[in-house]
């Protein structure tokens, strides 16, 4: 299953230039259309837990191959998903437009014969546009689809006349459905939320005990809870690492294997340790003033988009301590694990800060998006 939406490699740009073009262009729509199909799936409760899964894909195939090419599972398909987004909405823009202004002439001079005029050619309008993207959807939804209305009506006259129509449009639709993978993204989504939520649930309610001043009980639980914090979040990112790189749940909370690891490759781990958290702090920043809920997907964009990157380079850590089969030296060990606890204690320092400006509160000690749901909420 690795080798699903392998990218393919890159052809040589000055022997073959057009062609060298033509997979750039592609790929980066497809990296585009990618990031948008997971930042809609993000914004929507519960089946966010798909974009979450995806993620851990992401990093299960890192962790298994340590090759880049494999690390976009949906990149085959996600090139039909924009050219859905983009196919809607060049059809669906001027519609809108055309109803606004009917609505105008409705409200200014409703029985005027250019709003009569102008209603009957909206009515047409919405009938010929909704035939036509039920066919494009139907033929398969690619870009080309959506821009040849005409083939689109020969089409299905030719499957009206074999009898085929619905058959073919209903393989074609289910076909994009099932190479989404809905029930494995979701159900490894909802595991890798459950384990991650098992070992950060304690130490951040801990964490969010203090609330006043004047309490120096709460303040020691706080102080206690913000330790216990920076252990877990030093081991949580690989515990999901290995999760996904092997699909068991019981693979979560193998630490004594985890830190084994950490001994053959610990100059990567810090690395993945670094990024992972200098990319998750500042998405805090938007959780300030969140938007409406119809227009969560921007914020849960920019979350997918920095979230992606992370995701990727802890499975290469993990990959690259799994092939090795001999510690490093001692010394070399205790100098990364040695400047790793000072960056966790100022993430987890600044982290405290975040309930001050967060719209959420105290509840924002809890979300730890970079390996629960990414997304704002």
């Amino acid at each position: 299953m690795d080798m699903i939406g392998e990218v393919p490699p890159l052809p040589h740009l000055f022997r073959h230039p057009i062609r060298a073009t033509a997979w750039i262009v592609k790929t980066l729509f497809g990296l585009a259309s990618l990031a948008l199909l997971l930042a809609v799936i993000a914004a929507i409760p519960v089946i966010n837990f798909l974009a979450l899964g995806y993620l851990l894909e992401v990093e299960g195939r890192m962790g298994r191959t340590g090759k880049l090419r494999y690390a976009f599972p949906l990149l085959d398909i996600a090139p039909r998903f924009g050219a859905i987004v983009v196919g809607l909405t060049g059809w669906l823009f001027p519609l809108w437009l055309l109803t606004g202004m009917l609505a105008d002439y409705e409200l200014i001079a409703p029985e005027n014969p250019a709003t009569v005029n102008l209603a009957r050619i909206h009515v047409v309008a919405v009938v010929l546009v909704t035939l036509h993207l039920i066919l494009a959807l139907a033929r398969g939804g690619s870009l080309g689809c959506f821009l040849r209305p005409l083939k689109n009506a020969t089409w299905l006259i030719g499957r009206l006349r074999r009898g085929d129509y619905l058959q073919t449009a209903r393989t074609s639709v289910s076909e994009f459905f099932v190479a989404l993978r809905l029930k494995h993204h979701f159900w490894l989504g909802l595991r890798g939320f459950l384990g991650a939520l098992a070992w950060l649930i304690v130490p951040s309610g801990l964490y969010a005990v203090y609330s006043r001043a004047e309490q120096g009980g709460q303040l020691l639980v706080t102080f206690l809870g913000g330790l216990v914090l920076i252990l877990v979040l030093a081991w949580v990112p690989f515990l999901q690492a290995r999760f996904a790189t092997e699909n068991r749940l019981r693979a979560m909370f193998e630490l004594r294997t985890v830190r084994e690891l950490f001994t053959r490759s610990p100059f990567c781990w810090f690395i993945a340790i670094l990024v992972t958290y200098l990319m998750s702090l500042p998405l805090y920043l938007f959780k300030v003033v969140l938007p409406p809920d119809d227009a969560m997907w921007g914020v849960t964009l920019v979350f997918i988009m920095s979230i992606y990157p992370t995701r990727v380079l802890a499975g290469w850590a993990y990959h690259r301590a799994t092939i090795r089969s001999m510690r490093a030296w001692w010394w070399w060990r205790w100098t990364w694990r040695g400047l790793m606890l000072p960056l966790l204690f100022v993430y987890v320092f600044l982290l405290f800060f975040t309930q001050t400006f967060g719209e959420h509160g105290k509840r924002v000690l809890f979300e730890h998006h970079a390996f629960l749901l990414p997304v704002p909420f």
